[in-house]
């Protein structure tokens, strides 16, 4: 009955509201590395990867909320998720600036699906903190206003793959993306906490030199996978 009646208290539905708009902006990057993960794969198999690792990723999500303020306390954590989206940003864009026939031929649903899943368990660990403030403790409201998002990001990721086909340089930028949101994690770690206070400037830079260090590092890992492929033909 408690439960019923919080549909009835006008600051549910506020809460609800704000749970759904944090989300509707912090989906953009979510929805990027899904498409870049899944566009590799059949038709059949992108829709399945992008329900199953945006389902997979709210879940993940909802548990990173309800532990949030004990995960951003841990020093370091930032710091060595920020490096694995580096890592990740440059892999997906080593992989998509192969032939088409190449990426369908390496990718697959599992390792796609794995992918998503780790990049955002990552990209959450600093986005949770306003949704667990919207929420204000109510677990009901919580569940309840990510498991609106799935459509959004749904949505976002299969409109990103059609855009990504169309228009290929949208890859590098999405990349590039992915190594931004890397360099603000890094700086965004508790150790680095009265650093970045007391040089404001460092916060920007870690981005910019996400985004660079993802591309150039993208390209250095295809360009030695070329050499590799020639000779195995």
């Amino acid at each position: 009955m408690e439960f019923l009646q919080g549909f009835e208290n006008p600051e549910f539905w506020v809460g609800l509201l704000k749970i759904i708009w944090i989300n509707i902006l912090l989906s953009g990057d979510n929805a990027v590395v899904i498409a870049l993960a899944a566009r590799g794969l059949p038709p059949e198999q992108q829709r399945k990867a992008i329900l199953f690792g945006s389902g997979a990723a709210v879940v993940l999500r909802i548990g990173l909320t309800i532990i949030a303020a004990w995960l951003m306390a841990l020093q370091g954590l930032q710091i060595v998720g920020g490096l694995l989206l580096l890592w990740i940003g440059a892999q997906l864009l080593a992989d998509e600036e192969e032939s088409d026939a190449d990426a369908k031929e390496h990718a697959n649903l599992m390792s796609a699906v794995r992918t998503i899943l780790i990049a955002d368990l990552v990209m959450s660990l600093d986005n949770v903190i306003g949704v667990a403030a919207a929420a204000k403790g109510d677990q009901a409201l919580l569940i309840i206003g990510l498991a609106i998002s799935i459509p959004l990001v749904v949505f976002g990721s299969s409109m990103m793959i059609k855009l990504m086909e169309r228009f290929p340089v949208i890859i590098t930028l999405g990349a590039a993306l992915i190594g931004w949101v890397g360099g603000e994690t890094i700086a965004s770690d508790v150790l680095l906490k009265e650093f970045v206070a007391a040089n404001s400037w460092f916060h920007f830079a870690c981005s910019v030199a996400g985004a660079v260090v993802v591309i150039l590092w993208g390209r250095q890992m295809n360009a030695k996978s070329q050499p590799q492929e020639d000779q195995a033909a």
